[in-house]
């Protein structure tokens, strides 16, 4: 009853938000503050480092499994009953992961965290675009990615803060509490969304949720141990066919189901096909960068952990700044200008970062970075704006969990590839093809190969970005959607119908 008190009022849409970026923030902070208790976990439990990032690993891989799936469920049941599922099972899992007595319970626990994180994160998204009207698409989006910038700015801060001061086991506490809150705040204001079609009306498709999920965990785990393993290894080749039958079987088995749990029928509309190629290069590109530039600052310049996350924290707030201005600019010019416009800014900061080597200055890093990340805050919103307008509201739930999928499984590929493309540049200079190595202490005929090869790959990747404007640019202007088929939004063959489907739409105004 508050939550439809709440409803009424002229703010719900900013009391709703509220609630749920509280849980994304939550989510984001989680995995910044975990990276950082690494080292301390692998201490504490006398393990190496590589076996303790599998706490990580296994917590992005259940997440990624589990968006598409939770989010068509979010569509067919009301998302905020998954919602505040997913929180409650996120909840456990922080607790259990902070009472862990051996690695492999804490990797189990996160594991399950992670499920409870993939539904939130599946249908997150498609509560926020339900509490704004359509012509305020980009901004609630752009606000969406301002709080995903300030917990990658706040999580790895909490995390140093909380192992210095309680021990690692609280990272774990901390999570738990503030998703405790989450849980309450989403349970008391946010209103239920009505889902389309009706629960009974609608089948999950259960088989098409297995082979999306085996797909994409092949995918992410051959793409993980690729670079360890070697890519022509027997294990990664194996892998590696179990991705093709799966991910080819989900496409037959989509295009076959009268229930799809994503329509890739949706491809064939230029604005949604065009803005996931755009989304998609725009990650592939930047992501490496997060993940190699602290290697190249301390091994490479001599920065200490401490000062390298202060040269690093100005991009994520950047991006927290610049995502709610852009959104809403595109609101009322149109995405081109800022799809395009923000890829450009994106690929000229990796190009000065490409720049690079052994002696830069690290003003031509924060450059770089700084405009790499101006250049993703502009991007993001606007072009996530432009993509669910080409989908219907029935299908919000499953589209926003495949944009964040898309966002996940880019991320893990660009490192992966990252990777191989720097450590071949250093076995060719005859050092070991391993990042492990890339220390302080290094030789510096190793640290000039690692720069040279971060380079390439970076100016590699500014090339990509061009790629993704041009996508941008010849995706189209804004459309309305078709109305969903009869099958897709049984209510439509009801009497009454039309009624119904006019409230629903009406209820995010």
């Amino acid at each position: 009853m508050a939550s439809l008190a709440i409803r009424r009022r002229a703010g719900y849409k900013w009391w709703a938000f509220g609630a749920l970026a509280l849980g994304m923030f939550t989510n984001v902070a989680d995995h910044g503050s975990v990276i950082v208790a690494l080292p301390t976990i692998a201490d504490h439990f006398l393990t190496d480092l590589p076996t303790v990032q599998w706490v990580v690993i296994g917590y992005a891989l259940a997440i990624s499994a589990f968006l598409m799936p939770m989010g068509r469920l979010g569509d067919i049941v009301g998302p905020k009953k998954v919602y505040l599922a997913g929180l409650v099972i996120f909840i456990m899992g922080s607790v259990l992961a902070g009472v862990s007595f051996n690695v492999w319970m804490l990797i189990g626990a996160k594991i399950f965290q992670g499920i409870g994180a993939g539904m939130t994160q599946g249908t997150g998204m498609a509560m926020i675009l339900s509490a704004f009207s359509d012509e305020e698409r980009g901004k609630a989006l752009g606000l969406q990615m301002s709080m995903v910038g300030a917990g990658g700015v706040a999580g790895p801060a909490m995390g140093g803060f909380i192992v210095a001061l309680f021990g690692w086991q609280w990272v774990f506490g901390v999570n738990a509490i503030m998703g405790a809150l989450a849980l309450i705040a989403a349970a008391v204001i946010v209103a239920e969304v009505r889902a389309p079609g009706g629960a009974r009306r609608v089948d999950f498709d259960w088989l098409g949720a297995a082979l999306s999920t085996g797909a994409l965990l092949a995918l992410l785990v051959g793409m993980t141990l690729g670079p360890s393993l070697g890519w022509m290894s027997p294990s990664v080749a194996l892998i590696g066919l179990a991705f093709v039958v799966t991910f080819g079987g989900f496409i037959w088995w989509e295009l076959r189901t009268p229930f799809p749990m994503l329509d890739v029928r949706l491809f064939t509309r230029k604005l949604f096909a065009l803005g996931v190629l755009a989304s998609t290069l725009s990650f592939l590109a930047n992501q490496p960068t997060r993940f190699l530039i602290p290697f190249y600052l301390q091994a490479v310049l001599g920065f200490s952990p401490s000062k390298v996350g202060l040269i690093i924290v100005p991009g994520f707030a950047i991006v927290a700044f610049v995502g709610p201005l852009a959104g809403w600019l595109s609101d009322r010019y149109g995405w081109r200008p800022f799809n395009v416009g923000g890829l450009a800014l994106s690929a000229i900061g990796l190009f000065l970062l490409g720049m690079l080597r052994t002696d830069s200055s690290v003003w031509l890093v924060l450059a770089g970075l700084l405009m790499q990340n101006l250049g993703m805050g502009v991007f993001y919103g606007p072009n996530n704006s432009s993509i669910m307008s080409a989908v219907e509201k029935s299908r919000y739930g499953v589209v926003a969990g495949f944009l964040n999928l898309v966002r996940n499984s880019s991320n893990v590929a660009s490192i992966a590839m990252g990777t191989a493309v720097v450590t071949a540049f250093m076995a060719a200079g005859g050092y070991p093809p391993s990042l492990s190595g890339v220390t302080a202490d290094s030789d510096l005929g190793l640290l000039e190969a690692f720069t040279e090869g971060f380079s390439f790959y970076l100016l590699m990747m500014s090339g990509l970005l061009v790629l993704g404007m041009v996508a941008s640019f010849f995706k189209g202007a804004r459309v309305e959607p078709k109305p969903p088929a009869v099958e897709d939004d049984p209510d439509r063959a009801r009497p009454g119908a039309k009624q119904s489907m006019k409230v629903e739409a009406s209820a995010g105004e």
